[in-house]
């Protein structure tokens, strides 16, 4: 391999980069997990070119992708197993961005909402792969048949069950950005404030809490809290416990969605995702992860 094709290796892989990061994290919605796919996936693109018989790759978009989804399919073979041994709920770690979407690259804009993530985590890993590459990256059925070695017509059966699923359980409209930063600030003062009466009117009568701790994080819940009155008498009785003197809020987005980043000192303390409903403004689902594992690269 000379050095004008090992550079042109290397910014075959870059270009893609962007990319391969959004589609992988999404078949997988843990950040580790991604890079280490991403690893794997360089790997077999500098192999695949090494040798002086190695021939170029004509579509390395194709290529790299077609790697990645098959190793992103191995990969939640052995989180599912990781998972049976998890305590409490498993959510997906979050993607912070200071700024607004708006402000990111147009790859990692494709990064879909906490709520979506979750329920993409019922689906079987075909089913979840289909969805991720026509729906959210606009990948064609014949060319997911390709990458997955089944018929097209396969591909369409997979893709009509996932969004079937998909649509079902997940809104059918957002709010404002706006409006759900100020609710994210509303529900944080209420909480700490210990007010009641004022969390009671900001919660949904249907809202549910997932509280992913790991068993490491502070958490009052091992398993979903459905209901306004479960849901806000669990928060009061995180706002009457003991809790560091140091703590400070800053207010970021995970995929567009406002959330709630709770600091203590330099070190995040939780981080709590809203979902809102958008002819109401009301909560319907609150996401909080105190979990350090899923907040180490959160600065």
């Amino acid at each position: 391999m000379t050095p004008e094709t090992a550079d042109g290796e290397i910014d075959s892989f870059l270009d893609q980069r962007e990319l391969l990061f959004s589609i992988v994290y999404n078949m997988l919605g843990t950040v580790a997990d991604t890079e280490d796919v991403l690893q794997e996936a360089w790997l077999a693109w500098s192999t695949r070119h090494r040798g002086v018989a190695a021939t170029p790759v004509e579509n390395p978009r194709a290529y790299l992708v077609r790697v990645c989804t098959h190793l992103a399919i191995a990969r939640r073979a052995a989180m599912r197993r990781n998972r049976e041994t998890y305590i409490g709920p498993w959510l997906p770690e979050p993607l912070v961005a200071i700024e607004d979407d708006a402000a990111a690259t147009l790859e990692r804009k494709e990064s879909l909402t906490m709520a979506v993530l979750v329920v993409l985590e019922t689906l079987s890993p075909l089913e979840r792969v289909v969805f991720v590459l026509h729906d959210v990256f606009g990948f064609a059925h014949g060319e997911i048949a390709e990458i997955l070695d089944r018929s097209p017509a396969a591909v369409r059966q997979l893709a009509v069950r996932a969004r079937r699923h998909i649509h079902a359980r997940r809104p059918r409209a957002t709010s404002r950005p706006d409006a759900g930063a100020e609710v994210a600030q509303r529900l944080m003062a209420v909480t700490l404030g210990g007010d009641l009466a004022a969390l009671l009117e900001a919660l949904a009568p249907g809202v549910t809490l997932w509280t992913d701790s790991g068993g490491r994080g502070v958490a009052k819940s091992l398993e979903p809290v459905h209901g306004r009155d479960r849901v806000a008498a669990l928060f009061m009785a995180i706002s009457a416990d003991p809790r560091p003197t140091d703590l400070t809020i800053d207010y970021r987005y995970v995929a567009g969605d406002p959330c709630a980043l709770i600091f203590s000192g330099s070190r995040p303390f939780a981080l709590v995702v809203i979902e809102l409903a958008p002819e109401s403004n009301l909560i319907t689902a609150i996401y909080s992860i105190t979990n350090p594992d899923k907040m180490s690269g959160i600065r």
